[in-house]
């Protein structure tokens, strides 16, 4: 019952991500599943071309805080139409720490996503992340 109601609230909580299409909808299961086990996902947006930086610009992405990194450090969720896009976008974010470790990021590949997260986060936090990709 918990559970069930803990997603009734988190759903509500995330209406105001305005989605259209699947890609969307999965970008918010990965920040539902998130919440659900217990791991922070504060503020979820959706992210425009101008929040993608250099990163192509090839997937639905969502934008999340960990409030524990410190103020607008987190993460982002990137659903993707297709796996050479998914490829594309993932491959950016892990050439980008290899070229320089400032730029490190912890990368999970799921599916049709990309979760980025800030390398600030301890690795056995980032792999819970890993692990509640739906």
């Amino acid at each position: 019952m918990r559970n069930h109601l803990l997603k009734v609230f988190l759903g509500l909580a995330m209406g105001a991500l305005t989605t259209t299409s699947n890609a969307d909808s999965t970008a918010k299961d990965v920040i539902l599943a998130f919440k659900s086990a217990g791991l922070e996902a504060e503020n979820p947006t959706s992210m425009s071309p101008k929040n993608y930086g250099f990163a192509p610009y090839v997937c639905k992405g969502v934008r999340f805080l960990i409030p524990s990194l410190g103020e607008d450090s987190g993460g982002r969720v990137l659903a993707c139409p297709n796996a050479a896009d998914r490829d594309t976008i993932a491959d950016y974010y892990k050439h980008l720490g290899k070229r320089s470790a400032v730029f490190f990021s912890w990368i999970f590949v799921k599916g049709n996503v990309v979760v980025q997260i800030n390398g600030d986060l301890e690795e056995d936090k980032a792999k819970k992340y890993e692990q509640a990709i739906p």
